[in-house]
């Protein structure tokens, strides 16, 4: 386990969060097995899990992030109990813990992104019940029913930067688009979506600049301010007409922007050669296979809105940083020899979303995601 980012917790020391100030040492071990340590300058002890997601758990840590490893490939959390031999509840407290320290991991380190390139989609899928089939006061709930998990997808990068879980309203399309704008390093991405009218609402609200309509004659007062987009923001839809189920006509709109500027950045782009939502979509196939809850015609769906939220949080960290993706992967500049004696010799690297967008160097395992420590906010 990785001990060069251990801090001191307590909140009254002086070196409170600071990571290389050299005031950790070594002090034994907690409950006769996990690593304790000790704060020089304040003289506080902590475990070596403290701060982490196995933290307060006492079962083998190779047990817990197996089982963690399996949710997020698509297993349910019977199906992970069973195979690990404990109750599902017990897969189900991990979860617990495991979902919101994975949004606390992204949370850090999904920042000053580089995006270029966002696709905008949202998946559907419902908690507890179908929209159809709740009672009046389930109803006054707002929590059951239709869910919609509203996504951003990079496409040169493979990156989700932001997801929102909830209903299809313009509150949770202005707060995906205001998660886009707070971890991205600056400029405007090309955004594409479908047609829902959400989209660009929500773009306006966060990317569009105020604007003084002329006044009428000349008396009277100024009409209000309305925002506009800015030459930078271009944003386009795609529209697909249907029967019978099946995509027959697919049209393609601009709606911020000009077409020479998007043609423009179609040319540059080295993924995309037409307005597009194609990653997104598939990525969307991702989030299915990679969560039980989203897989549909199945008793697998969400009972509660916070586990769906917990599955998809780790679901999105393992594939930011532990699973590596085939589109990414690079060439080695020289080939390394294999196991076998006479296979040929490794001609591609793996990565992650994580590596390319500049996050980390490495494709992590599972162990390091969930021991990974979240400095305290000072």
């Amino acid at each position: 386990m990785d001990t060069t980012n251990l801090f001191c917790n307590n909140r009254a020391c002086s070196k409170y969060g600071m990571i290389g100030q050299e005031n950790i040492i070594r002090n034994g071990t907690s409950n006769g097995k996990i690593p304790q340590y000790g704060c020089k300058r304040c003289g506080h002890y902590f475990s070596m899990r403290t701060g982490t997601a196995l933290f307060g758990l006492y079962m083998r840590e190779s047990v817990i992030t197996s089982a963690m490893k399996a949710l997020a490939e698509g297993l349910s959390i019977r199906a992970a109990g069973r195979i690990f031999d404990r109750d599902k509840d017990t897969v189900a407290l991990w979860l617990n813990r495991v979902g919101p320290h994975c949004e606390r991991v992204m949370n850090h380190l999904l920042k000053d992104l580089p995006l270029r390139e966002c696709q905008l989609d949202e998946l559907w899928t419902f908690i507890y019940k179908k929209e159809g089939n709740l009672d009046f006061l389930e109803l006054l709930a707002r929590e059951y029913g239709d869910a919609w998990v509203w996504v951003c997808f990079e496409a040169r990068l493979k990156v989700i930067p932001a997801f929102i879980v909830g209903k299809r309203t313009q509150e949770n399309a202005n707060e995906l688009i205001r998660l886009v704008k707070e971890r991205s390093d600056g400029r405007v991405p090309f955004f594409t979506s479908d047609e829902l009218p959400h989209y660009a609402a929500a773009l306006l609200e966060h990317y569009g600049v105020w604007h003084q309509p002329a006044r009428k004659g000349m008396r009277g007062r100024f009409p209000k301010q309305i925002k506009v987009a800015p030459p930078q923001l271009q944003y386009a839809v795609v529209v697909k007409t249907r029967q019978q189920g099946r995509v027959v006509k697919v049209d393609r709109r601009i709606v911020f922007g000009s077409e020479p500027a998007i043609n423009h950045l179609l040319e540059r782009s080295p993924v995309s050669q037409t307005i597009n939502t194609s990653y997104v979509e598939r990525d969307n196939l991702n989030l299915r296979q990679g969560s039980r809850r989203l897989t549909r015609k199945t008793n697998g769906f969400s009972k509660a809105l916070q586990p769906l939220k917990n599955q998809l949080n780790l679901a999105i960290a393992y594939y930011h940083f532990v699973r590596p993706h085939d589109a990414l992967k690079g060439e080695r500049a020289s080939r390394l020899p294999t196991k076998g004696v006479h296979g040929s010799k490794q001609r591609w690297s793996a990565r992650t979303p994580a590596m390319v967008a500049g996050i980390t160097d490495h494709v992590w395992s599972m162990e390091e995601l969930l021991n990974y420590r979240v400095p305290p906010i000072q």
